[in-house]
C-alpha cells in the first residue's frame, strides 16, 4: 500500500485546512464583505438564502450521482469545486463596483462551497476503504483550526487592508488546495464485488421510507443549524451594540473554531464511551445553551464563553453525524447520507437568512436571538423524539442509536 498513515492523514489534513479556511472567508465575513459592497441586512439575508436554497437543490443530485461509482468522483468534484470557487475568488477581486453581478457571483461560490463540503467528508470514507487510513477526527478538527487562525487573521488583516484581502487570501488558499487535490490520489484497488441486492436510493420519497428516523433527525438539526448560522452571518450586527469591532469578531470566531480541535481530535476515544445517540442529544444541548448565552450577552466577555459551547455543539455534531451516517447507511446511499446532513446546515441557513436578516432590519439583533433560541428548542425535542424512533422502531438505522463507534 503506498503512503504511511501519516502521510495520508496529512493531506487529508491540508484538504480540510484549505477548505474551511476559505469558508471562513465566504462564509463568517459574507456580512462583512457585503455591507462593504453596499448590501443592505435584507439584501445580505436574500443573497444568503438563494445561495443556500441551490446548494440544498445540488447537494443531493451530486451526491447522487457520486454513488453512482461513475466517472464523477469525491475527488474530481472537489477539484473542480476549488477551481471554480478561484475563478470566481479572482472576479470578486477585480469587480469593484455593480451589484447585481456580485450578486451572482457571491450566491454561486457561496452555493459550491456548501456543495461540496459533504463530499470531502465521503472522500474520507472512500480512502479508508482503500486501505488509506486517515485519523479523520484530527484531520476534521485542524480544518476548524485552520478556520479558526484565519478568521482571527482576516479580523485583523480587514481592518489594516480593507474587506479586498478576503478574495486575496482565498485565491492564495484555493491554489494551494488545488494543487494537494490534485496529487490525493486514491491507489487502485480491485473492483469491488456486487453486493447482491443492494440499491441507491436517489429518489427523496424512497430515502424517506427506507430512513424515516434519519430523515427526522434531520429536520431537528435543521433547527439546531437556524442558531448556528444566525450566529455565524450576523456576528457583526450582533456583538456591535456590545462594543465589538471587527477585530473582536474575528476573536470570537477564533474561540469557537479553536475549541473545536481538541474534541474533533479526540471523537474516537470519546465515541467507545458515550453513545451515539447521546452524543447527538449532547450537540443539541449545546446549541441551545450557546444561543442563549449569546441573547443575554452584556458584553464581549459573555459572547465569548457562548462561543466556547462550540466544542460541545458543532465539534460533536459534525464528526458524530458523519459516522452516524456511514455505519447506518447502504454503501450505494452514503454520500447521500452525508450530503443530507449538511442540507440540514443548509436549510438552517436558508430559514435564517430569510428570517433574521429581515428581523435585523425591524427588531434589532436581540429579538432575532430570542426567535433563534425558541426554534432551537424545538429542534432539541425533534431530534429527542427521532433518535427513541430510532431505538424503539429500528427504522431505517434504528441500532446506531445504541452504540458508540
Amino acid at each position: 500500500m503506498p503512503g504511511t498513515k501519516k502521510y495520508w492523514t496529512l493531506r487529508y489534513i491540508i484538504i480540510n485546512a484549505t477548505y474551511f479556511a476559505v469558508y471562513s472567508g465566504i462564509h463568517a465575513y459574507a456580512s462583512v464583505f457585503l455591507l462593504e459592497k453596499g448590501f443592505s441586512n435584507t439584501l445580505i439575508g436574500i443573497t444568503l438564502a438563494l445561495a443556500n436554497i441551490l446548494s440544498v437543490i445540488f447537494q443531493p443530485l451530486i451526491a447522487g450521482l457520486i454513488d453512482k461509482q461513475g466517472k464523477l468522483t469525491n475527488r474530481n468534484v472537489s477539484m473542480a469545486s476549488t477551481a471554480l470557487l478561484l475563478i470566481g475568488s479572482v472576479l470578486l477581486l477585480i469587480i469593484r463596483n455593480g451589484i447585481a453581478v456580485i450578486f451572482i457571483i457571491f450566491v454561486l461560490i457561496y452555493m459550491i462551497q456548501m456543495v461540496y463540503q459533504p463530499i470531502i467528508t465521503a472522500m474520507y470514507f472512500e480512502y479508508e476503504a482503500a486501505g488509506c487510513h486517515i485519523y479523520y477526527g484530527l484531520a476534521r478538527g485542524l480544518g476548524s483550526a485552520g478556520f479558526a487562525v484565519t478568521s482571527v487573521f482576516t479580523g485583523m488583516a480587514i481592518g489594516r487592508f480593507g474587506v479586498s484581502i478576503l478574495m486575496i487570501l482565498d485565491i492564495i488558499i484555493l491554489a494551494i488546495a488545488l494543487i494537494v487535490l490534485y496529487f490525493f490520489k486514491k491507489p487502485e484497488v480491485k473492483a469491488a464485488e456486487a453486493h447482491g441486492t443492494e440499491v441507491a436510493h436517489n429518489n427523496l420519497f424512497s430515502f424517506i421510507k427506507t430512513y424515516p428516523g434519519f430523515m427526522l433527525f434531520v429536520l431537528g438539526a435543521v433547527c439546531f443549524f437556524f442558531a448556528h448560522n444566525a450566529i455565524n452571518d450576523y456576528m457583526i450586527q450582533i456583538i456591535t451594540p456590545l462594543g465589538g469591532t471587527e477585530a473582536s469578531m474575528g476573536t470570537a470566531v477564533f474561540i469557537a473554531a479553536l475549541l473545536e480541535l481538541p474534541t474533533m481530535a479526540l471523537i474516537d476515544k470519546i465515541m467507545k464511551k458515550i453513545s451515539v445517540k447521546n452524543l447527538l442529544l449532547i450537540s443539541g444541548t449545546a446549541f441551545l445553551v450557546k444561543t442563549l448565552l449569546m441573547l443575554i450577552a452584556p458584553n464581549m466577555v459573555l459572547v465569548y464563553i457562548s462561543q466556547a459551547m462550540q466544542m460541545l455543539a458543532y465539534a460533536v455534531f459534525i464528526p458524530v453525524s458523519a459516522y452516524f451516517v456511514n455505519q447506518t447507511m447502504a454503501r450505494l446511499d452514503q454520500v447521500k447520507g452525508q450530503a443530507y446532513i449538511n442540507v440540514s446546515i443548509t436549510l438552517g441557513g436558508v430559514f435564517s437568512s430569510l428570517v433574521c436578516g429581515r428581523l435585523l432590519d425591524i427588531k434589532g439583533p436581540h429579538f432575532m436571538l430570542t426567535v433563534s433560541l425558541a426554534v432551537t428548542a424545538i429542534g432539541l425535542v425533534i431530534a429527542f423524539v427521532a433518535l427513541k424512533v430510532l431505538r424503539d422502531k429500528r427504522s431505517g438505522c434504528g441500532n446506531i442509536a445504541e452504540k458508540g463507534s
